[in-house]
């Protein structure tokens, strides 16, 4: 008998993150390295007392959090998310990419880009992705049925050569009618670390704007921005807006890092011609992010807690970064490499081109055997036709683990890869 499943329902494939988790689960007392969880200890979880406090005992203010918002999100919060980023883009207060009726207040941003892509894409569209890019978007590329192109990095972003001969290539094919936009993780990037210079955003936005023409239709650049506040090294780097001519950024990013993973709301700033579409959408997921996560957030923004969280998650990361990078120079064998980031929750390791990597590895199998788990950098490459997957890399994350597992994690897997 045929399934009763939709073309998206049996299309749609296990996540990594599942199995991931799984194979977590099935092995008690391993160190998992893998997981992009935060740092527990850290977790605000006085200053969620207090908040949650103030608010529910003012009974109007206490009821107001306990009923319905509305779809776009609590007025105050996205209002405060605004000047958020526009300070730390240096803009005016005036200036139109920032107003507050541009941002949607979303259940994290995984859900913002869930909702972008469903508003714009459908099934065999392309998107072009950063190679390695965040494999938990490639999973939503995956389950639309979308063609992902991948483009090839270097130590500040997308190599802007590539990028332009992909788009030539999508041109002479003719798939270029199907392009609707560049997914890029811009700040410490998940997986690599790497964070990507102004230059190489208004580079590729100068691209993009070029092959409109061809295309027939708008060509985004959506900035996946997930880690921007967690930069404890190097400058400030502006947003992809502050390189916009037009109107052609959307940008997202996340209160569930830089605050409380468990509160889960995220946001995104869209363009005008995309906001009417995408609340229409989201109103049918939820009418709604949870109200009284919003409130919290308001709450602690505006009492300056928030601030004060952050720069103390900065401290902890910075540190937990130098154990890691301390215990892999340590216990690593020679000819395996990786980039000191300065930011955000993971190190990208690349090994010798013969010691493969992959959830089927030896060393996979190895490495759990030695009661420690990494992300296989191959479920962090997009299926691209034009190119083999690579298998010599990995992710590894000091978000969650303590300082005595780093360490001991780290040594386990050397000993793996010895």
């Amino acid at each position: 008998m045929n399934s009763a499943l939709s073309i998206l329902g049996q299309r749609t494939k296990e996540p990594p993150i599942s199995w991931l988790m799984k194979t977590a689960l099935e092995h008690p007392g391993i160190i998992s390295l893998a997981a992009g969880f935060t740092d527990n200890p850290s977790l605000p979880l006085q200053e969620a007392r207090e908040v949650l406090a103030e608010i529910l005992s003012n009974p109007q203010r206490g009821q107001a959090a306990l009923q319905y918002g509305s779809t776009a999100g609590d007025p105050e919060l996205r209002a405060a998310t605004a000047a958020l980023i526009r300070a730390a883009d240096g803009a005016a207060a005036t200036d139109a990419r920032y107003q507050p009726d541009r941002l949607l207040l979303t259940h994290g941003s995984q859900q913002f880009l869930y909702l972008v892509t469903e508003a714009l894409c459908d099934s065999g569209d392309v998107v072009l992705v950063e190679d390695p890019t965040y494999f938990v978007y490639l999973g939503i590329a995956q389950s639309h049925g979308l063609r992902c192109r991948a483009i090839q990095m270097e130590p500040d972003g997308i190599r802007l050569k590539h990028l332009e001969t992909v788009l030539d290539d999508l041109k002479h094919t003719g798939a270029i009618k199907r392009l609707k936009f560049l997914y890029l993780v811009s700040y410490y990037q998940n997986p690599t670390g790497t964070t990507t210079s102004l230059a190489k955003k208004a580079g590729a936005l100068e691209l993009l704007r070029r092959y409109e023409k061809a295309a027939g239709h708008p060509i985004y650049l959506l900035e996946d921005a997930a880690y921007r506040g967690l930069r404890f090294a190097g400058p400030e780097v502006p947003s992809a807006l502050t390189a916009a001519k037009t109107a052609r950024v959307i940008y997202t990013s996340t209160y569930s890092k830089p605050f409380a993973t468990g509160i889960r709301v995220g946001y995104g700033l869209l363009p005008p011609e995309l906001v009417a579409p995408v609340l229409r959408i989201k109103g049918n997921h939820d009418f709604g992010t949870a109200h009284l996560l919003q409130k919290v957030l308001a709450d602690a923004v505006r009492s300056g807690r928030y601030a004060r969280h952050l720069a103390a998650l900065r401290i902890r990361y910075a540190a937990k970064a130098a154990v890691m990078k301390q215990a892999l120079e340590r216990h690593f064998p020679t000819g395996v490499a990786w980039d000191e980031p300065q930011g955000g929750m993971y190190f990208w390791v690349r090994t010798p081109k013969q010691l493969r990597t992959g959830p089927n590895s030896k060393l996979f199998k190895r490495a759990v055997a030695e009661n420690v788990l990494y992300v296989p950098g191959v479920f962090c490459h997009a299926d691209d036709p034009i190119r083999k997957k690579p298998d010599h890399t990995l992710r590894l994350s000091f978000g969650s683990a303590s300082e005595a597992d780093i360490q001991t994690g780290i040594e386990r897997l050397g000993r793996a890869m010895a």
